[in-house]
């Protein structure tokens, strides 16, 4: 019997395989919580606010889409892999449409930056423009961050610290250090959906020099970090709350605890794709839950 071969997307459903939806609330979490945090202050602006949700939306787009031909280019992804598909690898795109639709993505990002910079000054110009600059550099070239074991720190304070504290910025003209604190877990918790994903490549990513956590330290190293990560996320409401920074609805993202714990033993066992690729969704799910419920405490 010849072996069942599934239907690769074309069209629309292969761009939005390169786009990588599932990862997109990366960028909303952030941008959600301080948003949060400036309606707390009583300055919330809801078009500073969609603006800035457009541009890092097209920040994390931009960079989905360098690391699918940067990747295919620095032989990390082939048919070994074993996460999804990558467009340009499996050849359903073109590498150079996706290199041109990375930078049109990146140059919308910018544009937005330029409305926001109206709005918030040389900070927000900064800021956006190192985001830009980080999302290529992530994979892309002479020195790329994800290469030399740089991509958790890269998405911890680009997609944690700078996210939020950006966006609170935008908003009120300054930043707080309940501002910082809320900013932690949101970083923790987008780091280890990488970590989870640098665990599950680290064979693929070994044989091309990618060297990731996962590759310099071991698979079992990055299990702890996942946990580390998942214990700074929840201890935080905790913390906050008992030191007075914040009333007790703070407290509401721990709800979400027995799910952590559960998701921290499932990476512990976790040793081949499908599971890692199942726990690399169900902590993108986690992330976006606890910075819904976070946004909805601060701002209570």
């Amino acid at each position: 019997m010849a072996p069942l071969r599934v239907a690769q997307p074309r069209g629309i459903g292969a761009w939005l395989l390169a786009v990588r939806p599932a990862t997109l609330t990366a960028a909303v979490v952030p941008v959600l919580v301080g948003s949060a945090l400036a309606a707390r202050a009583g300055a919330l602006h809801p078009g500073l606010a969609l603006a800035a949700l457009l541009g890092a939306l097209l920040i994390q787009i931009g960079t989905n889409l360098t690391n699918d031909v940067a990747d295919f280019e620095r032989g990390a992804d082939t048919v070994a892999r074993l996460g999804p598909t990558r467009v340009t690898q499996s050849g359903l795109i073109p590498r150079a449409q996706v290199r041109v639709a990375a930078w049109l993505a990146f140059a919308g990002a910018a544009g937005l930056g330029l409305v926001l910079t109206a709005a918030g000054g040389w900070p927000i110009a900064l800021l956006g423009a190192a985001a830009i600059a980080s999302g290529w550099a992530y994979t892309a070239g002479p020195w790329p961050l994800g290469y030399h074991g740089l991509g958790d720190v890269f998405v911890f304070a680009f997609f944690g610290l700078a996210a939020v504290l950006g966006t609170v910025y935008l908003q009120t003209g300054s930043v707080s250090g309940l501002s910082f604190a809320a900013a932690l877990p949101v970083g923790a918790l987008v780091t280890a959906i990488l970590v989870v994903n640098n665990a599950r490549d680290a064979a693929t990513d070994r044989v091309a020099c990618k060297r990731t956590l996962a590759v310099r330290f071991g698979v079992a190293a990055v299990r702890c970090e996942y946990a580390a990560l998942l214990l700074l996320a929840f201890a935080t409401p905790a913390l906050l709350a008992f030191t007075g920074s914040g009333a007790a609805w703070v407290l509401l993202p721990l709800c979400t605890l027995p799910r952590g714990a559960q998701l921290a033993r499932r990476m512990w066992r976790a040793n081949d794709g499908r599971t890692f690729n199942a726990l690399l969704a169900q902590t993108a799910r986690l992330h976006l839950l606890f910075g819904i419920l976070l946004a909805a405490g601060l701002w209570a």
